[in-house]
C-alpha cells in the first residue's frame, strides 16, 4: 500500500483529477438518468481490489452486485474468454455451439435440471421462467390457470413482466397498466400463502433469501411448505437464485439449505459468466419440454465466450475449497460486524447465509445506509443497501483474509466517521 493510499484512509478522502470530473460530467451528461452512479472511474482490479482512474484503492464488499463472485482479474476466467474469442464470437441459436452445449450439460449434472434455456441476465431468465409457467398451465390445465403468487418484498427484475412480478409498489409507479395474473402474498407467511394460491394458480416465483428486500432469508419450514402448495395445487415451484445462488450461501443452491425440496425452474445470472452477461433458467423434467421451437427466443442468449468462461466459473464456484472459504469467511465477517456492533450500537440484527449479509441499522440510524455507503467509499471500502435501512455484504467469494480483513478496518473507519455524525442530519 502506498502512503498515498494510507492518507486516503487516514482522512476519509479520494483524491480526483480533471479527467475524471470530466468523464464523470459526460456520463451524468449522456446517460439517460435512471441511475446514479459515484462520482468516479472505476478503471481496474485484482482479486477483491478495485483502484480508480486517480489510483485510490477500494475493496470490493459488493462483486458488482454478486456478479463478480470470482473477483477481479482471476486468470483462468481471462484465458478461456481469450480462447474462445479467437475462435467464435456468436452463431445464433440456430445452430450449436461446443461451449454452450457443454454448460447446459455440467449445469443440469449440477442440479436438478433436464434442460437450459440461456439468456443474457436475471430479468430475461424469469420472463422465460413467467412464460413457461403459463404455457405449462395452458397446455395442461387450461387458459384460466395463469395467475402467479410472489411475495412482498420480493424482487424479479426491471421489465413490464418481472417488475409487476416484483411485489414492491415503488418499482411500480408510472408503468401501468401492468400485467394482470400476479398474486402478492406476505413472506414467511404459510397462512397467507394458503390465502393465496389456489386454483388458478399455475406457479409460486420465490427467492430462498430476498436480496433487494432487505436480505431477508426464508424460515426454517417455509419453503418445504410452499414446495407442499404447490404439488397440492399442480402450480410449478419456481425459485430466483439470481442474487442467492451459485454458493453465495454456501451451497450450490440457497434452496438446498431445505432438505428435501425439488423445484420445478430454478432461474440464475449474475455470477454465471464472473461479470460477463449471461442468465438461464433450469427446467426440471415436469416442466422442461414446455417451451418447443417458436414459443421463445433470445438472440443473444448462448453467447459462446459467455459461456466458455461460465463453464470456468461454475467449475470453480462448485468446489469444496471455495464452498469452505464461503463458510469461514462468512462467519468472520459477522464476528467483525459483531466486534464493531459492540463498539458503536448501530446494528440491530444482521442477515442472511454465507457471503450474502445484510447488516440492518437500529432505529438511530434509521433511514441512512445510502449515507454509510457513501462514507465508506471515502474510506476505500464499497458496499452496497439493501433498502434504506440495510447495509448489504456481498464480497467475492474466495475473498482472502487479508482482504476481508482490510476491508472491515476501513468499514470500521467508516462507522467510527458516522458515529459522530449520529446526532446530526447528514453522516459525512
Amino acid at each position: 500500500m502506498t502512503m498515498a493510499d494510507q492518507q486516503t484512509r487516514k482522512t476519509g478522502e479520494l483524491t480526483q483529477a480533471p479527467e475524471t470530473r470530466e468523464l464523470v460530467a459526460t456520463g451524468q451528461r449522456r446517460y439517460v438518468p435512471n441511475y446514479a452512479p459515484k462520482e468516479m472511474i472505476l478503471d481496474r482490479g485484482e482479486g477483491a481490489r478495485m483502484w480508480d482512474l486517480d489510483g485510490n484503492e477500494y475493496v470490493d464488499f459488493g462483486a458488482g452486485i454478486s456478479v463478480t463472485s470470482l473477483g477481479h482479474g482471476d486468470p483462468e476466467l481471462a484465458e478461456a474468454l481469450s480462447a474462445q474469442a479467437s475462435r467464435l464470437w456468436h452463431i445464433s441459436n440456430l445452430y450449436f455451439a461446443e461451449p454452450v452445449v457443454r454448460l447446459a450439460d455440467e449445469l443440469c449434472e449440477a442440479s436438478f435440471a433436464d434442460r437450459v434455456f440461456f439468456c443474457n441476465s436475471g430479468a430475461e431468465a424469469n420472463e422465460a421462467a413467467i412464460k413457461l409457467a403459463r404455457k405449462h398451465a395452458s397446455v395442461h390445465h387450461g387458459a384460466e390457470k395463469n395467475e402467479i403468487v410472489t411475495f412482498q418484498g420480493g424482487f424479479h427484475g426491471r421489465t413490464i413482466a418481472t417488475v409487476t412480478a416484483t411485489a414492491q409498489p415503488k418499482y411500480h409507479e408510472g408503468f401501468g397498466p401492468l400485467p394482470e395474473g400476479f398474486r402478492y402474498c406476505d413472506y414467511n407467511d404459510v397462512a397467507a400463502l394458503d390465502a393465496a394460491i389456489g386454483e388458478r394458480t399455475c406457479a409460486v416465483l420465490v427467492e430462498p433469501i430476498q436480496g433487494e428486500g432487505g436480505v431477508v432469508p426464508a424460515e426454517d419450514g417455509f419453503l418445504a411448505a410452499v414446495a407442499e402448495r404447490c404439488r397440492a395445487h399442480d402450480a410449478l415451484l419456481m425459485f430466483d437464485e439470481i442474487q442467492s445462488g451459485l454458493s453465495r450461501t454456501g451451497r450450490l443452491f440457497a434452496y438446498q439449505w431445505e432438505e428435501g425440496i425439488v423445484p420445478d425452474v430454478v432461474t440464475i445470472a449474475k455470477a454465471l459468466g464472473g461479470g460477463l452477461p449471461i442468465g438461464a433458467m433450469l427446467a426440471g423434467a415436469g416442466a422442461s419440454e414446455t417451451l418447443q421451437p417458436g414459443s421463445h427466443g433470445s438472440t443473444f442468449g448462448g453467447n459462446p465466450i459467455a459461456a466458455a468462461v461460465a463453464r470456468v466459473v461454475l467449475r470453480k464456484l462448485r468446489s469444496d475449497e471455495l464452498l469452505a472459504n464461503v463458510e469461514r469467511q462468512g462467519e468472520r465477517l459477522r464476528k467483525r460486524l459483531a466486534a464493531l456492533h459492540n463498539e458503536f450500537g448501530f446494528i440491530a440484527e444482521v442477515r442472511g447465509k454465507g457471503l450474502m449479509l445484510g447488516a440492518v441499522l437500529r432505529d438511530e440510524w434509521s433511514g441512512r445506509a445510502g449515507e454509510l455507503g457513501e462514507v465508506c467509499r471515502r474510506h476505500g471500502v464499497l458496499v452496497l443497501q439493501a433498502g434504506p435501512d440495510v447495509v448489504r455484504f456481498l464480497p467475492p467469494l474466495n475473498i482472502t483474509d487479508a482482504e476481508l480483513d482490510d476491508g472491515m478496518d476501513r468499514f470500521a473507519d467508516a462507522v467510527r466517521e458516522a458515529a459522530k455524525a449520529e446526532q446530526g442530519t447528514e453522516i459525512g
